[in-house]
């Protein structure tokens, strides 16, 4: 299958090959993180020796940067490596949710679900259908970058629009807009272990839920998908050469066995949703606040992880079930391998990114760095919509650089979580922030291996496309979401809307 492109042969700008070339040549997150456990345990050593030292402007404290490569610092460094790792927020949350959502993609339920919702679409409204089916897919995290670009382009394929136009909306709604979600998924508990540890460098107190992004996030699923839709419809899709290629695909039905166990996981859904609006909804109800009897915060809230990887289960063993993928007991955790084995080189990342955070806070370069910063920006009058401008860009850039969105911010977020929470914001608004320009520039990152993966979908349907042709097609999801998505949260800001259950962007 193959479509009439118009200058197919050309190759990237200069800028982006630059950026890609740049790229290259950064080390792998593991290695990435040993170098810069090196630089500051040095770091840390000269400007003890300089005995330089920042004053916390909130409490009037004098900051003094504890030297790692002391005898103090060793001392303090060999008894706390293993729980250093092991105390790591984000590890435990981050594998047992991979437990309850890779059980619901290993039998079959999330891609399901997908093709379910994608079924019988209005070629009017083919456009909004897939940009939200691909923020919903995000549940699957990872995953959904395969699944859902050329499943776009099969249901355009399918409703008689151009399949290269389906693939694009696709890209856009499941890499411009990664992590916006309707849901709450791994990204938010990945991000929200980390902002904590961040954040207990000014106040070990301050706490960032995984749902204190939801509000906004959930929005943005609303927003991105009609600004999505129309861009695709009235610019993209009418730019396109004329589709000759031979309508040979077809969209995968589901069996009768199939929407059985949909019907069976709905049913199960609704009496897990039931059985927790019980423990949660009456005044007196046993999962509410037992002082305040209120739900922010309470034990719900606390327990929210375990709660969806509970219903996770709930929902995915009576598919399972019905399907035949589980036989028997013993099959479930035979298909909980699988995923868990996906998550091996995260595993091994965490270890020395958990040294780099724990070094971080101990020697005192997040209150030290931050503070700085802070009086940087207040000198240059940056206090309010600036800073959070400037965490953007400078996101975004290095977004284009590295691949691993939670390496990048296991990196930012030390420095600039403390600096925003002294400036009087909200840990969680600093991490909104970040994930702004993460998402957006995803489709365009040289570094990302999803970028080839794209490129692979559509020479399906024009096999002369190289990366400039995927780049000049694609390039206006990044721009329009960015400003979008950066305008948003401005407004947000501004009208000082709650942004999670309780949380608002200042503290």
């Amino acid at each position: 299958m193959s479509i009439e492109a118009q200058d197919s042969g050309q190759s990237p700008g200069g800028f982006l090959q630059w950026v890609e070339r740049v790229g290259n040549k950064i080390p792998n997150p593991f290695l990435l993180f040993v170098y810069l456990i090196a630089i500051l345990m040095v770091a840390s050593a000269v400007i003890s020796w300089l005995n330089i030292t920042a004053v916390n402007p909130s409490n009037g404290e004098i900051i003094h940067v504890k030297n790692l490569l002391s005898v103090e610092g060793i001392q303090w460094i060999l008894p706390n490596v293993i729980k250093n790792f092991s105390g790591f927020t984000p590890l435990g949350s981050i594998l047992a949710l991979v437990i309850g959502a890779g059980l619901a993609e290993r039998v079959g339920l999330l891609q399901s679900l997908m093709y379910k919702m994608a079924s019988k679409v209005n070629a009017r409204y083919a456009s909004y259908m897939v940009i939200f089916i691909a923020f919903f897919s995000h549940i699957s995290s990872d995953a959904a970058l395969v699944v859902m670009p050329p499943l776009g382009a099969l249901i355009f394929l399918a409703v008689g629009r151009h399949p290269v136009a389906g693939l694009l909306a696709a890209i856009a709604g499941v890499g411009c807009g990664f992590t916006a979600n309707l849901l709450i998924v791994t990204t938010d508990v990945l991000l929200s272990g980390l902002s904590t540890e961040a954040a207990k460098a000014i106040n070990p107190a301050v706490q960032v839920s995984v749902i204190d992004n939801w509000y906004f996030m959930a929005a943005s699923v609303i927003l991105l998908t009609i600004v999505g839709a129309i861009l695709t419809d009235k610019f993209v899709e009418p730019r396109l050469p004329v589709h000759r290629g031979e309508r040979n695909e077809e969209m995968k039905k589901l069996t009768p066995e199939q929407n059985r166990g949909l019907m069976a996981s709905g049913i199960a859904a609704l009496v897990f949703i039931g059985l927790v609006a019980l423990l949660v909804v009456p005044e007196a109800a046993p999962l509410r606040n037992p002082k305040t009897g209120g739900i922010i915060p309470s034990p719900f809230i606390q327990g929210i992880v375990p709660l969806i990887i509970l219903f996770f289960f709930v929902i995915s063993v009576p598919y399972g079930m019905v399907t035949k993928q589980i036989r028997s007991a013993s099959d479930v955790p035979d298909l909980l391998v699988d995923p868990m084995k996906s998550m091996a080189g995260f595993i091994v990342m965490v270890f020395p990114l958990s040294q780099f955070v724990a070094f971080f806070n101990w020697s005192n370069m997040g209150k030290f760095m931050a503070i700085g910063l802070t009086d940087v920006l207040e000198n240059l009058g940056m206090t309010g919509i600036p800073a959070f401008l400037g965490l953007i860009f400078l996101s975004a850039l290095l977004c284009m650089f590295i691949a691993s969105g939670s390496a990048i911010w296991s990196i930012l977020a030390p420095i600039f979580v403390p600096m925003f929470m002294l400036l009087g914001f909200h840990p969680a608004f600093a991490q909104i922030v970040f994930r702004v320009a993460d998402s957006s520039v995803i489709p365009l990152a040289p570094m990302s291996p999803f970028v080839p993966l794209f490129l692979g979908f559509l020479q399906r349907y024009n096999k002369e496309a190289k990366l400039g042709t995927y780049y000049s097609l694609v390039l206006p999801y990044p721009i329009v979401f960015f400003v979008v998505w950066l305008l948003m949260l401005v407004g947000w800001y501004l009208l000082g809307l709650p942004i999670g259950p309780g949380v608002y962007p200042h503290l």
